[in-house]
């Protein structure tokens, strides 16, 4: 059976952050779908910087070796899963800044959106990062998992416990995903072969 890789994108940097617990769910979980080859990135282990590339993007012709280790990540994927919190109304900075190092390692591939935090479950953050995203030519799903005041579901020892309608909800994105990521893959090899 063929597999994908998804990667998992950890998007919070801030050092008092709780949504690792929320990752590392997502994360157990999704590793045991049987259509996914899983890896989780953390953006505050990646640690790049403020965009320094004198290039565009577009041009791959990148200079530093945090770009070049980024694209290889980015480039190796069939499917992404960001895992995002809402700062004052939008995205995390670190995303922004991310997606902005590269262009066509993005270019038609899935995005899925785990959301987090109060009343709001992240919603306002998730909604401006598919803005961004189709500008990359990602394809952001409409499914996704939105958890709100998520950190009454994080225990003592700091592990995220989920409920029903989180589950259900990531088997429903889950099953989209997999749909996208046919298609675009597909789609990705007859743009190769027509050069």
């Amino acid at each position: 059976m063929e597999k994908f890789e998804l990667k998992v994108i950890v998007t919070s940097t801030r050092h008092e952050r709780k949504g690792g617990a929320v990752a590392n769910w997502f994360f157990e979980k999704a590793k045991n779908h049987e259509l996914f080859n899983v890896e989780l990135l953390d953006l505050k282990e990646i640690d790049l910087p403020m965009l320094d590339e004198p290039n565009h993007p577009m041009q791959m012709n990148y200079q530093y070796a945090h770009t070049k280790l980024w694209s290889e990540k980015v480039a190796a994927a069939d499917a992404f899963v960001f895992v995002i919190p809402e700062y004052n109304y939008g995205m995390p900075p670190a995303l922004v800044n991310a997606i902005d190092f590269l262009f066509k390692e993005w270019n038609y591939k899935p995005a899925a959106l785990v959301s987090y935090g109060g009343i709001s479950a992240g919603l306002r953050s998730a909604q401006m990062a598919k803005l961004i995203m189709t500008t990359v030519k990602m394809v952001p799903l409409t499914e996704a998992v939105s958890i709100p005041f998520f950190a009454k579901k994080i225990n003592a020892e700091g592990i995220f416990l989920s409920d029903s309608p989180i589950d259900n909800s990531y088997e429903v994105m889950m099953k989209e995903l997999v749909r996208w990521t046919r298609g675009l893959v597909a789609m990705r090899k007859n743009m190769e072969r027509e050069g």
